[in-house]
């Protein structure tokens, strides 16, 4: 099971004392009513929420419980020579060598789980569990055991495809991810900590989630019971279909803290599919640099909502260059969905198939625009930036400004001015001596009367583009 640490958050807990419930509560807790002496009347009383009873869990385990299996496997992985040795500090490196010792292979076990697909052994799991694995072993809930084979993983998306010589074995059934609901019940089964057929139940907590370094899926998180070993079991939802694979969760002790993550089975069939039929997976590329919109941003580039995605950088040669797609933009929709945060951009685009052309719905300088673009599949080398030679003040923004140097232009590849000084309100928001500015409000500015004209035009909040080492990234600042 992955796991990846929570920073510390400031958290409002609404508690609630037992003894604060007294014969009133329980008996509306048990379908009885009770009304105070000042409750609203029936006629101006808001309506009370429907309630519906948990799904049958039993008859869910029961009926898919035997689809569900554990995984074990073991193989060896490269360590330091002297890396967990007690006795290294003490002996040092080995006579005649230098620097590090060499690196060794040492045995590796782990464990996890999965769910059969198809009746002739196909089952999935998630990548990181069979990493490395020489050999693979599934167990049956009737505990019969087989020897699969990895026919293929995508680390990308942390899906596995394996093969077990078997006939007539029991598979799960699909459900549709889409008809999901936050909020829904939802049923986890694997092996936490090698306990195997463990069931672990709760809801959906959100939908589309965008981890950090997952940026291509769109997770569904639950607050499911999920722990190491738990990695490539099936998620059910109430009538007993599987809506995702359990992946991940995020954690400060390594256990359950009541955020899970599940790979949608959507994602996770497309995958599938492409492995069975091609043995390998591929995935299309667009060629941005993409960030969040927030409301500083939004009024900035006069946008109604901080939603979709922001390009602050554009591959040279790739598919979005080649469609006219510049940093500034943002992009609101694909194919008519709806971008509301920039994970929702890479996961889109991730899934898709090199080669398929797409429909991109974006916001440039105030006004809707359709482009058309056709997905590229080969990463390429980010481009760097850079640009000029004058000394400015930009009081309103608090900038020293000069353009790059004819040298500092050629070795960057790129226009812009160069940040002496900040102060102000660009010190406040952010900014930094050494950044080099590439545009403002989506303009690119290659002098200072494009600055000041740019802010003539500007409202009481800015953004600026700037390239900070190799990276791109748009700052607001305010300046009203």
């Amino acid at each position: 099971m992955k796991t990846s640490q929570l920073k510390p958050s400031r958290l409002m807990l609404a508690l609630l004392a037992a003894g604060a419930i007294g014969g009133a509560g329980a008996s509306a807790m048990m379908g009885g009513v009770s009304v105070a002496a000042n409750a609203p009347t029936a006629a101006t009383a808001p309506q009370a929420i429907s309630t519906a009873s948990p799904p049958n869990f039993v008859q869910i385990t029961r009926d898919f419980g035997p689809a569900v299996v554990n995984i074990s496997v073991s193989g060896t992985r490269k360590v330091s020579a002297d890396d967990g040795d007690p006795f290294a500090q003490f002996f040092g490196q080995i006579p005649g060598s230098r620097g590090r010792a060499p690196a060794r292979e040492v045995p590796m076990r782990g464990e996890g789980s999965g769910f059969i697909v198809s009746n002739d052994g196909i089952i999935l799991t998630n990548a990181h569990v069979v990493q490395d694995a020489k050999e693979v072993t599934v167990k049956m809930t009737d505990r019969r055991e087989y020897k699969a084979k990895v026919l293929g993983a995508d680390p990308q998306t942390d899906v596995a495809v394996l093969k077990i010589d078997a006939k007539n074995l029991p598979v799960v059934k699909v459900g549709d991810v889409n008809q999901l609901q936050v909020g829904e019940w939802v049923l986890a089964i694997g092996s936490p900590y090698g306990l195997e057929n463990t069931a672990t139940a709760g809801i959906v907590s959100a939908k589309g989630r965008s981890l950090p370094d997952d940026t291509s899926v769109p997770f569904i998180q639950t607050d499911v019971a999920v722990n190491p070993g738990n990695s490539g079991g099936p998620l059910f939802n109430d009538r007993g279909e599987v809506v995702g694979i359990n992946s991940q969760i995020y954690s400060r002790t390594g256990g359950f803290q009541g955020l899970s993550f599940s790979i949608p089975i959507d994602v996770a069939y497309k995958i599938k599919d492409q492995i069975l039929e091609h043995g390998k997976v591929q995935h299309a590329r667009l060629g941005v640099t993409v960030q969040e919109v927030n409301q500083d941003l939004a009024n900035s580039f006069k946008l109604d909502s901080p939603s979709g995605a922001l390009v602050s950088s554009i591959e040279k040669g790739s598919a979005a260059e080649k469609a006219g797609l510049q940093p500034g933009d943002v992009v609101r929709q694909i194919n008519g969905k709806t971008i509301v945060s920039s994970g929702d951009l890479a996961s889109m685009i991730t899934l898709a198939s090199p080669g398929e052309k797409i429909k991109l719905d974006v916001w440039r300088a105030g006004a809707p625009k359709e482009l058309v673009a056709t997905l590229g599949g080969v990463p390429k080398d980010k481009s760097q930036a850079s640009a000029d030679d004058q000394d400015v003040q930009r009081g309103q923004l608090g900038l020293a400004l000069r353009p790059l140097s004819p040298q500092e232009q050629q070795a960057s590849g790129t226009e812009g001015l160069l940040i002496e000084r900040s102060a102000g309100p660009a010190a406040k928001a952010g900014i930094e001596p050494g950044d080099v500015l590439l545009s403002l409000n989506g303009v690119p500015v290659h002098n200072v009367g494009q600055v000041k004209e740019a802010l003539s035009k500007a409202g009481k909040t800015v953004a600026l583009l700037v390239q900070r080492g190799e990276d791109k990234i748009f700052v607001p600042v305010q300046i009203g």
